[in-house]
């Protein structure tokens, strides 16, 4: 499917969230002690699910040299922020979701920013619907194990 040039840019936008998602979920996993074990198996199903988001994106975008295949400045200082905290002992299972919810909220923003935005072919508005509903459940499931971390 060809893009005009706004939704290729809102397309690419997406797929260099998911990248930064599947970034700050590797660098989480690779952080997390064994008590928190459970959070690894998680996180690695979210940052498979954002791979996947990414190909998805991509294929509507159609041009490869169009693609886009970083991270953004935002993500790359989230991830910053994530070390810094974690050598100052930011590592117990409540700032841990802390910060992964804090992500989630960056990438559900970006989808609704993407779907309201009213730029997107009918094509992409279907595929991106979908991936923003899986999103939101992410989100939804990580806020509820912080919430029950803080207790």
């Amino acid at each position: 499917m060809a893009t005009t040039t706004n939704a290729t840019g809102v397309l690419n936008d997406l797929i260099e969230i998911n990248n930064d998602r599947v970034a700050g979920f590797e660098k989480a996993i690779a952080d997390i002690k064994d008590e928190n074990i459970d959070l690894k198996e998680l996180f690695q199903g979210y940052a498979e699910q954002s791979r996947k988001n990414g190909q998805e994106l991509a294929a509507l975008v159609g041009d490869a040299e169009e693609v886009e295949t970083g991270n953004s400045v935002g993500g790359t200082l989230h991830r910053a922020w994530i070390d810094v905290k974690s050598i100052f002992g930011g590592s117990d299972r409540a700032s841990i979701l802390s910060e992964a919810e804090r992500g989630e909220d960056a990438i559900k923003k970006a989808y609704n920013d993407a779907l309201s935005g009213g730029e997107l072919p009918a094509e992409a508005v279907q595929t991106v619907s979908s991936q923003a509903t899986e999103i939101n459940a992410a989100h939804d499931q990580i806020k509820a194990l912080r919430d029950a971390a803080k207790n």
